[in-house]
This record gives structure tokens, sequence and C-alpha cells, in this order.
């Protein structure tokens, strides 16, 4: 009688280990999150691991992440923090000006929220490029404030990611396990879709 095998290289086997680093990488970046100051180093380092992923599942997603962590930990923390404050002050004037019942204030309002979502999609852009490129502070911030604007079709596409799973989550909280488990490495995977071809397309000024 022929007995059953398992080939570590079958394809079964190796969709349940991508899985499977998948969610361990979920739980480091998570973990990495709890300390607000390292928002950016997590976000950039979960961006890098899947644009490397991305690029034929190039490299390993757990250590190459925690690699990822502290080599960009500085340039990354600077990025959020120098976009991330204007686009909270941003979102709170656009919540306060919305208070307010008046015509004037509704117009104030919008004009603040647009602002503060421009900012989102520049600092996504600006954690994405401090993963896949070495340049500097200043320039990184510029190129993240001038991207969202030179391909407004696919950045549309990275705030609705995070944005529509956080939505999901707030109506339907039974949704927050996903979220836990592998919803924000496998969002990030989609990002770096979207990412990929807006690098190979301005590589030259990054």
């Amino acid at each position: 009688m022929n007995s059953s095998r398992i080939d570590p290289g079958g394809r079964a086997v190796q969709g349940l280990t991508t899985f499977l680093s998948f969610v361990v990488l979920n739980l480091l970046f998570l973990l990495a999150c709890l300390p607000v100051i390292t928002l950016g180093a997590a976000g950039s380092a979960l961006l890098e691991v899947t644009l490397r992923y991305a690029d034929e599942e190039r490299g390993y997603l757990v250590k190459d992440f925690v690699l990822a962590l502290g080599r960009n930990a500085l340039r990354a923390t600077a990025v959020h923090l120098l976009l991330s404050i204007p686009m909270l002050l941003l979102a709170f004037a656009a919540a306060f000006w919305l208070m307010l019942d008046s015509p004037l204030s509704l117009m104030a309002a919008a004009v603040a929220g647009l602002g503060a979502a421009y900012l989102l999609a520049a600092l996504i852009h600006g954690l994405a490029l401090v993963a896949a490129f070495d340049a500097g502070i200043g320039r990184t911030v510029r190129n993240a404030l001038l991207l969202p604007g030179a391909e407004p079709l696919r950045t549309m596409g990275l705030v609705l990611i995070p944005v529509t799973g956080l939505a999901l989550v707030v109506i339907m909280p039974v949704l927050g396990w996903i979220l836990v488990t592998i919803g924000c490495s496998f969002g990030a995977y989609l990002m770096a879709l979207l990412l990929r071809p807006v690098h190979s397309r301005h590589a030259g000024g990054a």
C-alpha cells in the first residue's frame, strides 16, 4: 500500500506557508504600531516587504520586516511626523467647521477635509518612498506631496484600501478579527500592487 507524503515544495504547502507568513507579519506590524511614535517606521517596513513580495515573491516577509523596521526607522518617522501632524490639524479643523451651521463653515470644512485627504495620500506615498528608495527626508516629502497629483487614480486606490477596511470594521465589528490576523498585511500587499507601476514610472525623480 502506497503511503501518502507531503511534498514541502507542493503548491498547497507553499500556499499555507505564505498565508501563515502574512498572519505573523500582520501581528508583528500591529505590535510595532503600539508605541504611536513608531507608526511610520512600521508602515514603511510593511510596505517594503510587500513591495518586494509583489515583485515576483522575492524576499522573506517576517525576517525582512524586522530588518526594515530598524533600517528605515529614522527617515520613516520623520516623514510620518512631517505629513501626519498637518493632516491631523486639517482633519480637526474640518470637524470643527462642520459643527458650525452655516454655508461658509461648510465650505471651510470641505476645504480642510480635502486637504487632510490629500495629506493622507501623501503620507502613504511618503512611507512607500522610504521603503523603495534611499533618498533624503526633504526630497522624499517633496515627492510624496507631488505624487497624488501625478497619479490621481492609483492614489485614490491607495487611500480607499485602508479607509474601506476601517469603515467595514466600524460598521461590522465582527470583521475586526480579520484586521488583527491578516487584514493589514494583505491590504499592504494590495497597495504594493498599485505602487509598483507608480515607482517604475517616476523612479528617476525619486
